[in-house]
């Protein structure tokens, strides 16, 4: 699912009414039908208070249309116009019009008027600021957004909380709706997934308004929501004739004395992700705890028993997952340089291998094309630098993804896959994989999938949702707090098993356009 811009949402808008022969207002109208429907399903003529606050600008119109539809269906509720400017938009003016024709007074909100008495069992619908908004509310449209959080009361966002911005971050973090749930229309915002904005948005759904599909399906964007539907795709199945070399050679290079079992993870996700074979390369002290942990697996060893000092091997990977519990002993980085000098296949560099990246960064140049990086986000900021705000650390990664030529794995609540100027955003996961060995565990499964064939940006965006699939299935079971690495690999048979799911299509009442 594309991510737009909010200039592109403008611009579907005008593309829409133009090649539609459709007013302006009958979009805004589409909008509110949609929002009806989607509280209407939900509330079937609950008599419970809604209390609905709009701008004087398109957001609002679509709160003071939506008003109507409310009415016509007998709710209890009250309007509320946020007069924070004189401009007003022509279609919040149109439906403000409709709305008095139908004797519906709102009460109008100005920097002396008192906030309305609102009780914690209401609703309370935010339609005050949209995606245009650009610059700080003024201080009682601020102090009546944290009135409005600080009720307790479920507040429903039209397309974005109102004060939070499509493209920065707010000036004033107190100067946001906090939304309870938001109504997107036709897609989401990218500020919805980052750390610093989307702590906003409690839950989200789209609405689509109808906007051209033309105009949406030809549009490139700078980022996309991946969903099941983005890697049903990209899945190879497996063929009935094939044998354990068909899908790959995996080599899993790393450990040290007390951190084997981070290569153990990654070994055990690779083969637990398909590949059909998986050597592990330890120091000597890791030999015997992968042997009796891991049959499966093949393990070569280095001279040293503690850290590696050499990295040497007699067979052909079809790629090398480097850097779980690697350390960064001067040792260990002149094996990790000479390796980088001689090996050119597929690479996916993780943990301390990404470390020695950041404290050597000639050796950057030496990556093969098309190197996976999989940094958390301390690992990003030695690699990239430090920044100012989340966008700022996209495009840093942007740029030092398209110098390096490699496809960077931004780790979090929403990871995000970078390549070629584009930005991949994750749908799965969950606050339970914040626990030790889950990075080892999305290497291995990285290093998998680009074992059986995958484009290494194609096994990115797959091993970042099937990772984030199996630990949403895991948590099920043992609840966030007791989710393991572990116990994600052992989900990953299921997060397979769920891309051919086919779910009910739900169908819901619905009111026409007037």
């Amino acid at each position: 699912m594309k991510i737009f811009s909010a200039s592109q949402i403008y611009e579907a808008d005008k593309y829409t009414v133009e090649k539609q022969g459709i007013s302006s207002d009958e979009l805004m109208e589409r909008a509110a039908v949609q929002i009806f429907n989607w509280m209407h399903l939900r509330m079937q003529g609950a008599p419970v208070k809604i209390h609905l606050f709009c701008g004087i600008g398109n957001n609002g119109g679509d709160g003071i249309a939506l008003a109507r539809h409310l009415q016509e269906h007998g709710y209890n509720f009250e309007v509320f116009v946020v007069n924070y400017s004189d401009k007003r938009s022509k279609d919040f003016l149109l439906n403000l019009e409709r709305l008095k024709d139908r004797k519906v007074w709102p009460t109008f909100l100005n920097s002396d008027s008192e906030f309305p008495e609102i009780g914690k069992d209401d609703i309370i619908v935010d339609a005050i600021f949209g995606i245009g908004l650009n610059r700080t509310p003024d201080t009682w449209v601020v102090n009546l957004m944290q009135y409005l959080n600080n009720t307790g009361t479920f507040i429903l966002s039209v397309d974005i909380p109102s004060g939070l911005y499509v493209n920065t971050i707010p000036e004033n973090p107190e100067g946001v709706v906090e939304a309870d749930y938001v109504l997107s229309f036709q897609a989401p915002k990218l500020v919805f997934f980052l750390p610093q904005t989307g702590n906003y948005v409690k839950q989200w759904e789209i609405l689509d308004i109808g906007l051209d599909a033309e105009y949406l399906t030809n549009t490139k964007t700078d980022y996309e929501f991946i969903g099941k539907n983005e890697v049903l795709p990209i899945y190879i199945p497996r063929e009935k004739f094939s044998h354990k070399g068909t899908y790959g050679h995996s080599l899993i290079i790393g450990g040290s004395y007390g951190k084997v079992g981070a290569v153990i993870l990654a070994s055990k996700s690779c083969l637990y992700s398909g590949s059909g074979l998986v050597t592990a390369y330890v120091p000597k002290c890791g030999c015997l705890p992968l042997q009796t942990s891991l049959p499966e697996a093949m393990v070569l060893t280095d001279e040293n028993e503690d850290i590696l000092s050499g990295i040497s091997y007699d067979m052909v990977p079809t790629v090398v997952g480097i850097g779980m519990g690697m350390e960064k002993k001067e040792a260990t980085s002149k094996a990790f340089s000479d390796f980088l000098n001689k090996y050119k296949g597929n690479l996916v560099v993780d943990a301390d291998a990404l470390n020695l990246l950041s404290e050597n960064k000639k050796l950057l140049k030496k990556l093969p094309a098309r190197s996976i990086l999989t940094p958390h986000p301390k690992e990003l900021e030695r690699l990239i630098g430090p920044w100012k705000d989340d966008f700022e650390k996209l495009e840093k990664t942007k740029k030092f993804s398209e110098q390096y030529d490699c496809v960077l794995v931004i780790k979090g609540a929403h990871t995000i896959v970078v390549y070629d100027g584009v930005g991949y955003v994750n749908s799965t996961g969950n606050p339970g994989m914040a626990t030790a060995g889950s990075g080892d565990v999305l290497a291995g499964m990285i290093t998998g999938l680009v074992a059986q064939g995958y484009e290494p940006l194609q096994a990115s965006v797959f091993g970042v949702y099937l990772h984030g699939k199996a630990a949403d299935i895991a948590i099920e079971k043992c609840g966030y707090q007791s989710l393991v690495a572990t116990k994600i690999v052992e989900h990953f048979g299921e997060a397979f098993m769920s891309l051919l799911e086919v779910p009910e299509m739900p169908q819901p009442e619905s009111v026409e356009e007037n």
